[in-house]
């Protein structure tokens, strides 16, 4: 079943590489995407409950801290060394491939956030197919909050390409935002379709032959910006994980000014070096930018903040109700009733907020509890 699945989609692919890309053959391009798309998914769910590198269940690593973080690269690239470097976990290195077997785990606190790094094993081409026990990395990857991609800046940019292809054929699209899209199925009505803002590659005709490919017949789209058709089959399959990443350009103490210069024109990448723990504090700082990480302290009533364990959320604007849903889920239902804000938040010190107030880096929030009665 599996073999045939393969073979289908190798046709598929095939057929779509011979097609001319015009506008006249959008239509047909875009509903050889979405066969290919539905395709995989039937490959990938159909071998979850296989074992070894077959498997599409991850590594048995429990969750820990505010954020979690994985190493994503091909054998001897510095994984290991660099956990070690950044958290002090030993993790058996050695200059021969496969060194790593299994997830390790490990724990550094960066500006009060506990942040759990974990050690993948090295992934081949073709892991998204099972080799190497390829789905095993990607599926604990998909956990993850942040991914670190690690290259071997001596090596080929090709280990670059080959590893994004290898995420995005799991569903994992890196550096990229859910698309502004609201898709509903219903049972009856037809196919309702709006466009907020005029688009350039997706039109009613090409959205309703995709729907019929997915055998939906009845369902609202409203499309709130330009978007590719790649992007309307991710949202019609709801399966993808959107997350930041990084690439990890490690051993540049072999590199010359020159090619290190080449290097730095790649985006969304740090150049480091975890032997001689050469710009890892650039790491961190990015690691925090690109988590969206901010501090709120909490202040009992009566005493002083508590500054030694900020609450860490993961938001570009949180709000005072994410903040309680942070501690525990109950506060919002069962009694609250305003908190008292201090910071660069707050327009005077304190300020009296409800459960909508955004909260800044490094606010105090005291949370005032009325009567459950």
């Amino acid at each position: 079943m599996a073999d045939a699945i393969k073979t289908k989609i190798k046709e598929l692919e095939d057929e779509y590489a011979k097609t001319q890309k015009n506008k006249a053959t959008e239509g047909h391009l875009g509903l050889v995407k979405a066969k290919i798309a539905k395709l995989k998914r039937e490959l990938l769910e159909g071998s979850t409950g296989g074992g070894g590198g077959g498997g599409g269940r991850g590594f048995d690593v429990s969750k820990s801290g505010d954020t979690r973080v994985g190493f994503v690269g091909f054998p001897s690239v510095g994984k290991s060394t660099l956990l070690t470097a950044l958290t002090g976990t030993t993790s058996e290195a050695a200059a021969y491939e496969f060194t790593t077997l299994t997830a390790i785990p490990g724990t550094t606190t960066y500006r009060g956030a506990k942040i759990q790094m974990i050690d993948l094993p090295g992934i081949i081409e073709g892991a998204k197919d099972g080799k190497g026990r390829g789905r095993q990395v990607i599926s604990t990857a998909r956990t993850c909050n942040m991914l670190l991609i690690c290259l071997d800046a001596m090596k080929s940019m090709q280990h670059k390409k080959i590893i994004e292809l290898e995420l995005d054929g799991f569903g994992i699209r890196l550096n990229q935002t859910c698309p502004d899209v609201t898709f509903k199925k219903k049972e009856s009505g037809g196919l309702n379709y709006q466009e907020m803002v005029p688009q350039s590659h997706v039109t009613q005709e090409i959205c309703l032959k995709i729907m019929r490919e997915y055998k939906i017949h009845c369902a609202d789209v409203l499309l709130r910006e330009d978007i590719t058709i790649d992007q309307l089959i991710d949202v019609i399959e709801g399966n993808r994980k959107y997350m930041p990443a990084l690439y990890v350009m490690n051993k540049i103490d072999q590199l010359t000014i020159e090619e290190l210069d080449i290097i730095c024109q790649i985006p969304h990448h740090v150049v480091v070096s975890a032997v001689h723990g050469w710009n890892l504090d650039e790491l961190m700082e990015k690691i925090w930018d690109y988590c969206n990480m901010i501090r709120i302290y909490t202040k009992p009533k009566g005493q002083i903040p508590d500054c030694n364990a900020p609450i860490i959320l993961h938001n570009t604007q949180p709000t005072v109700e994410q903040f309680c849903n942070r501690i525990h889920r109950s506060i919002i239902e069962k009694g609250f009733k305003y908190a008292w804000v201090w910071g660069s938040s707050a327009k005077h010190q304190p300020m009296k907020c409800g459960k909508d107030h955004v909260l800044f880096d490094e606010d105090v929030v005291q949370i005032v509890k009325g009567s459950t009665l």
